[in-house]
């Protein structure tokens, strides 16, 4: 295999989702190539490191109205009535309350959630400031976020380069200047992988008008196959009819690889 190609199946390799013939194929070419052997092992550790991040806690109020709720459950209890229709209505329902531990668990989980979803309907509509604050928080950590991909696009190691393009994925909302970046990258990265890792990077944002426009002007710069044939699935992906002009163009052009142009054409049989 070629270099190209196994970089191509490098996410698939890395995370166990790749079958004989093609695992044993690609592991035996990193033992022979250095640096695709580097490059996988930089984004194995990238997919561990992820693999650590701390899941989300309930935060300290909930679990204070669950404590409050199963303690006057267990006072009522003890005190409940002796005798009277009192007595037999709860005879009556402790015949449907669960046996199990944890079914008791789950049906005060829902009895709390049901409470908390009544008070929460039942509140006046008005954000409160926790509200506010917690959306500057999330507004600042993604601007950090965005700062910290900029400067690893910008490093001279490809691996870097494209830690910084798969940040992308953990914004929502990225700004032009973010974007910007990624198109910079697409057009003029030297390396294929960050190339090919941007558009798929620049897929989630397709609704932008900065990445439509830079996916059109980079068909006519780009030399690989690989990331032309990219570049022209998620033009039709997008429906992007202004990619039309650049498509005839590739069609027509005899120095590039018969399957760039076949793939041109059925494109341009699309959106025309």
């Amino acid at each position: 295999m070629q270099c190209e190609e196994v970089r191509e199946q490098f996410a698939d390799y890395v995370i166990e989702n790749i079958e004989d013939p093609a695992r044993f194929q690609i592991a035996q070419h990193l033992k022979s190539c250095e640096s695709c052997r580097v490059e996988a092992e930089e984004l194995k550790s990238l997919w561990m490191s992820l693999g650590s991040i701390p899941p989300s806690e309930p935060g300290p109020e909930l679990r204070a109205r669950f404590d409050v709720m199963l303690e006057a459950y267990k006072h009522g209890l003890d005190h409940a009535a002796s005798a009277g229709w009192w007595q037999r209505m709860n005879t009556w329902m402790a015949g449907w309350w669960p046996r199990q531990p944890a079914l008791q668990f789950g049906v005060a989980l829902a009895l709390l959630a049901i409470g908390v979803a009544a008070g929460l309907l039942s509140r006046p509509a008005v954000v409160p400031q926790p509200v506010n604050e917690l959306a500057q928080l999330r507004g600042e950590v993604s601007e950090m976020r965005q700062r910290v991909a900029l400067s690893l696009m910008q490093q001279q190691s490809a691996s870097d380069r494209l830690r910084g393009v798969k940040w992308s994925y953990q914004m929502q909302q990225p700004g032009n200047t973010f974007l910007a970046a990624l198109v910079d990258r697409l057009t003029h990265d030297p390396n294929v992988n960050v190339r090919l890792a941007t558009i798929d990077a620049l897929r989630q944002f397709g609704d932008q008008p900065i990445v439509r426009r830079g996916l059109v002007d980079a068909m006519a710069a780009q030399q690989s196959p690989m990331v032309q044939i990219a570049l022209i699935d998620l033009a039709m992906d997008l429906h992007e009819k202004a990619s039309v002009p650049a498509l005839r163009q590739l069609t027509q052009d005899q120095s590039i690889e018969a399957t760039v142009r076949e793939r041109a054409q059925k494109g341009l049989a699309e959106l025309e």
